[in-house]
């Protein structure tokens, strides 16, 4: 007896001992020593700056598709599939947004990697919009470490659209809470594709000129629905077109707007980058509707960047919208509803670009970046990083790396955060109400806006990283009672690290934006 009780001591000494192993893996640092700690003051006279964009597929391949017999978005047992590569098994590509469990069941419309490159002369920038629900600090340096040395990169900068209607790159989405919804595969091909399109851009490089466009009167409110108190939306749409200076062609638009891409909800399983796919359609090839040229297409590349979408700006399935082209309202989820939000988009921005004149040189870059840690109090996200479900190591002891960017280009200013940041933050009316967890006054003041340079802001949301909500500390609400003493919680906690990240994140923006306008 007392030999096999030291047989099973042993055994359970082993299981320990390998799952303690296991765990550390899964929290060690992926990258030792990172950092992308960068300042470039340019200073010179205004230049013409060369320009290119660039675009690759980062679609998945579709190989087994489903019935969704009870019409839930979930894959359930008896459900049939069709096993199309006859191995037996399921091979699902899994979408991530809203839940678990939800295949993907065909291509509704192609995901991108679309990248723009500026060239002063001096320093050369990489700017990529992916469609994807967010990407990772880890992926991010994976891929800067890979650009080839001769495409000349000085800064790359990788943003997520945040459609919740493309396949899983961080994990939280795939069949069940214990099971990583990404691909290997799928993910080493993608860093390639983002890659390709950043060297598709390089070679497209030719003298350019700019015209930028700003739409701030704030009737794209009604695209918008805030979901959560203190109401404060992110209105207003920025663009920059370029023109190639020789012959003035369009050689391709970057657009910044805020509002979730999640306008087809829960119950779509088409892959799709959802309003971003007919943004970009609009302005490259125009609208016609009935035979009638609703909007002249511009031609060239068109880049989406999502913006300040946190608190939560959304186009909610309880929001109606109106399509100014076909006069018909739209309230359920669909892709008509879509189209609807991106057209109008399209069509604002190309209005405010006509308000504008031809910029033929800008002054020099300045870009400074700060690569820092945030501490992950998050319960759920630890234990995901303990099991490998969140495959993005720890700096240190359940301490998370990420990164921060101020980039000025003559009139434009871009802000990098990376999550999705409570527009409160960004232009100001942050409380303190009753039901608080914290009994103090907001921290993150005054709006980082304040310190903004420049006629043109654009803040591209999910830039370099998906921290998740990044949530005034003075509204933060994880236990009762609830915030405005509402009889419910709120949304957004249970996807942030915590509540240190608003703080950190807004000191660390604030640095790197005094320090841009300090070199002015």
């Amino acid at each position: 007896m007392k030999k096999s009780l030291r047989w099973i001591l042993g055994l359970v000494l082993l299981l320990v001992i390998a799952s303690v192993l296991w765990v550390l893996s899964n929290l060690n640092d992926r990258h030792p020593g990172y950092s992308m700690n960068i300042s470039v003051d340019g200073k010179e006279a205004p230049v013409i700056y060369s320009v290119g964009f660039g675009k690759s597929k980062i679609t998945p391949t579709l190989l087994d598709t489903w019935i969704d017999e009870n019409n839930n978005a979930k894959f359930d047992d008896g459900e049939e599939f069709i096993d199309a590569n006859e191995n037996g098994s399921f091979d699902a590509i899994w979408i991530a947004g809203f839940h678990n469990n939800k295949p993907a069941n065909g291509i509704h419309d192609d995901v991108w990697s679309r990248a723009v490159v500026l060239d002063d002369g001096l320093t050369r920038i990489a700017l990529v919009s992916i469609d994807a629900i967010g990407f990772m600090y880890t992926d991010v340096i994976d891929i800067r470490n890979m650009i080839p040395k001769e495409l000349g990169i000085d800064y790359t900068l990788i943003a997520s659209t945040h459609t919740h209607e493309s396949n899983d790159l961080i994990g939280l989405w795939g069949p069940n809470i214990f099971h990583s919804g990404v691909d290997g595969n799928h993910m080493n091909w993608l860093k390639q594709q983002v890659i390709s399109s950043i060297k598709s851009a390089v070679q497209a490089l030719q003298p350019a000129t700019f015209i930028f466009g700003q739409d701030l009167s704030g009737k794209d409110s009604i695209l918008i629905k805030d979901t959560r108190k203190p109401i404060v939306k992110a209105t207003g749409i920025q663009i920059m077109q370029v023109l190639n200076a020789n012959n003035d062609s369009t050689m391709g638009t970057l657009v910044n707007w805020s509002n979730h891409p999640e306008s087809l909800w829960s119950k779509n399983t088409l892959i799709s980058s959802d309003y971003p796919h007919y943004i970009r359609e609009a302005l490259e090839k125009g609208i016609t509707h009935n035979n009638r040229n609703e909007l002249q297409g511009m031609g060239g590349t068109s880049v989406f960047f999502s913006g300040v979408i946190g608190g939560l700006m959304a186009p909610h399935s309880s929001l109606t919208v109106r399509d100014s082209i076909r006069q018909t309202d739209y309230l359920a989820p669909s892709y008509e509803k879509a189209r609807a939000i991106g057209e109008q988009v399209a069509i604002w921005s190309v209005e405010a670009l006509q308000k504008s004149d031809t910029i033929k040189k800008l002054n020099p870059i300045n870009i400074f970046s700060k690569t820092f840690e945030l501490p992950v109090h998050n319960r759920n996200f630890r234990i995901a990083s303990a099991i490998g479900l969140l495959d993005r190591g720890m700096h240190k002891w359940f301490k998370t790396r990420t990164e921060v960017c101020a980039i000025k280009a003559g009139p434009v200013t871009f802000l990098s955060i990376p999550g999705e940041i409570y527009p409160e933050i960004i232009y100001g009316g942050i409380e303190n109400p009753p039901g608080q967890d914290y009994s103090i006054e907001p921290l993150e003041v005054p709006p980082l806006k304040d310190f903004m340079p420049g006629k043109y802001h654009f803040y591209l949301g999910l830039s370099n990283d998906e921290v998740g909500y990044i949530i005034p500390k003075s509204e933060w609400d994880a236990e009762e009672p609830w915030l405005y003493i509402n009889e419910g919680d709120t949304y957004g906690e249970e996807n942030s690290l915590g509540p240190e990240t608003a703080p950190i994140i807004y000191s660390e923006l604030k640095k790197v934006l005094q320090n841009l306008s300090s070199n002015q």
